[in-house]
């Protein structure tokens, strides 16, 4: 069995750009508003074990961050900035991350699917 290891920033990189290239018109424009350099976040539940989580965007007080116990996005809550409120485990592509966030912010849906416990607990 491997051993699990977090994700390095250029494996992180290479996600990203994947889906940038598929990006067009207002979705790719709500990106570029929202994405950040990628910087680890604390989180309180399965964050200690990789030094934190990813988080690659920002709009509000929601954060789009990495899950790499998990291998997908997700966005949760945050009060503080660094510290990631809502542990979620969705295996979902960037792309539909921010999808459901710009959806959201268009008012035509809410964040739904999120999925609690970790499921591939190192």
């Amino acid at each position: 069995m491997e051993q699990w290891g977090p994700i390095s920033l250029n494996e992180l990189y290479d996600k990203i750009q994947k889906i940038e290239k598929d990006l067009d018109g207002e979705l790719k424009n709500f990106w570029d508003l929202i994405k950040i350099d990628p910087i680890k976040w604390e989180e309180k539940e399965y964050g200690e074990l990789g030094g934190g989580f990813w988080v690659v965007g920002i709009f509000g007080h929601q954060v789009i961050w990495y899950n790499d116990i998990e291998e997908g996005f997700n966005i949760s809550d945050y009060k503080t900035f660094g510290k990631i409120e809502d542990y979620w485990c969705n295996q979902d592509e960037l792309v539909h991350v921010v999808y459901r966030l710009f959806r959201l912010v268009k008012g035509e849906g809410g964040l739904m699917r999120r999925e609690g416990p970790s499921q591939n607990i190192v």
